[in-house]
């Protein structure tokens, strides 16, 4: 249209008061007519239906600057845009705010506010929460294929021993990398649950043994398997320690600290064994090493690093601090009023077991969970009542926390399946692209090889362009045509 010039369309009005009695525009997005009114549009001059007002006085280059097309004898705008997302956007001009209707792509709903130069400050809370949180998941998949493109580039900037300590990274902490990988964390895997297993055997009175002073001690065989099973986990420590890439968030992380709690007290028990008899009394050192050997409980929580069910379970419960929090409130009221009515009630009983009112903190903590041991029961009639009571009001204090928290984990892991499925998918597309860029790059240098071009080295360098170039460039130039992470599915 700009080619054809200005000869296709009658002269465009440059006077100034005829611009200013323009009260009315007709804007077309996506077949869908609207007609606006300036006294609207102009509350917001910045946005671009604002300055298509007095765009017609900067002739056509101002014009088309602005829209797709341009019908000078309707003096109608073409946009070739979403008319959903367009119909949300303008509500800003007549409500002053926007909502996101269900059905779109946050992403996508964003960047057509950015075209329509609608600032986000408009849009409700409750969207803009819907947008932060599709953002965050772009972010995470972006972070996973970065991970993975990271794990199949190989740098050869980087030295040997960068290289090796990659190597190993990959080999301890992703199995997923290689067979050998899977082996090894099968293997990790085997020794947490046999050092659990000889945890709780070794306890068994027929299988101890007896020392010279008389004393009852684990049976030699088991306490090797021990030793076995805590060289291995010291040495898959000290090698994910030393391979990490960033070593004080590894110190730091949680489920290394429990990697230390579990090992620390093998060490220490030897320690206080073979020294702390010349420090301090021998009893003090079995019962010092006796508590120590309690701490290897810890070890049961490494299953949570083989296991995504123990991880999502976990991220489920941090979620839910809030729903925990009211169960226990809950439950602390409940234990507080009934343990009072049930030491008052049962106060004329004869043989009454409700000695004080925190003794009875015990019976209303059974009852409301519905345990019920019975070592502590009332023998009242009132008393009785009062049990019954409690025990409805417990289950229901119970009951109504405990939908969030499962919502909460359900969440959780479906969020982490359409994650890793989306970024498997990323990966693909990114396959496609790239194989279909080197499809493209041959073809062109075999003709210029053909013709005795000189460009036949460039094309051929093109070839050599890596994953992880692709992936950022989709990921981090917001300017570019749409990809597969920004479509709503």
């Amino acid at each position: 249209i700009k080619m054809a010039g200005d000869a296709m369309f009658p002269d465009v009005d440059t006077d100034r008061s005829e611009k200013n009695e323009e009260t009315e525009i007709v804007v077309n997005v996506g077949g869908v007519r609207q007609v606006f009114y300036g006294d609207n549009l102009n509350q917001y001059p910045e946005t671009r239906l604002a300055e298509l007002i007095n765009c017609l006085s900067g002739g056509y280059d101002s014009i088309f600057s602005l829209c797709d097309d341009y019908d000078p004898g309707k003096r109608e705008f073409y946009f070739d845009r979403d008319p959903d997302a367009f119909r949300c956007i303008i509500d800003v001009y007549y409500f002053g705010e926007i909502h996101m209707k269900k059905g779109i792509c946050p992403i996508c709903f964003k960047n057509e506010m950015e075209f329509w130069k609608v600032d986000l400050k408009f849009l409700d809370d409750c969207c803009k929460t819907h947008l932060s949180e599709k953002k965050e998941e772009l972010e995470e998949i972006a972070r996973r294929v970065q991970l993975i493109l990271d794990d199949l580039g190989v740098d050869a900037s980087e030295s040997r021993w960068k290289r090796c300590q990659k190597c190993i990274w990959k080999f301890l902490e992703k199995p997923e990398s290689s067979y050998p990988a899977r082996v090894i964390a099968v293997l990790s895997f085997l020794f947490i649950l046999i050092s659990s297993v000889v945890m709780c055997v070794g306890t068994i009175p027929d299988l101890q043994v007896v020392d010279m002073e008389g004393n009852r001690m684990e049976h030699p065989t088991l306490d090797s398997i021990e030793t076995a099973c805590i060289g291995w986990f010291t040495m898959e420590y000290v090698l994910r320690l030393i391979s990490s890439p960033n070593k004080l968030h590894f110190v730091l992380s949680f489920m290394n600290i429990v990697d230390v709690l579990a090992i620390l007290p093998f060490y220490v028990s030897l320690t206080l064994t073979h020294l702390g008899a010349k420090l301090m009394e021998l009893s003090n050192v079995q019962q010092a090493v006796q508590a120590l050997r309690i701490m290897r409980i810890a070890r049961i929580f490494k299953l949570a690093r083989h296991s995504s069910g123990l991880q999502t379970l976990t991220y489920a419960l941090k979620r839910s601090f809030k729903e925990l929090g009211l169960l226990l409130m809950y439950l602390a009221v409940g234990i507080f009023v009934f343990s009072a009515l049930g030491y008052t009630m049962e106060q004329s009983h004869p043989e009454t077991l409700f000695k004080s009112i925190p003794q009875s903190f015990w019976w209303a903590i059974i009852t409301m969970t519905t345990v019920g041991y019975g070592d502590i029961y009332p023998k009242t009639t009132l008393g009785k009542l009062n049990a019954a009571i409690s025990f409805l009001c417990g289950v229901i204090a119970i009951a109504l926390p405990i939908h969030p928290i499962i919502n909460n984990f359900v969440r959780y892991y479906n969020k982490q399946r359409v994650l890793e499925t989306a970024a498997k998918h990323e990966l693909e597309l990114m396959e496609l692209n790239s194989a279909e860029g080197k499809a493209a790059s041959s073809k062109s240098e075999l003709e210029d090889l053909a013709r005795g071009g000189k460009e036949g080295p460039f094309y051929s360098s093109r070839l050599k362009v890596s994953h992880s170039d692709t992936f950022i460039h989709l990921l981090s130039e917001e300017k570019h045509h749409r990809t597969r992470l920004q479509s709503c599915k």
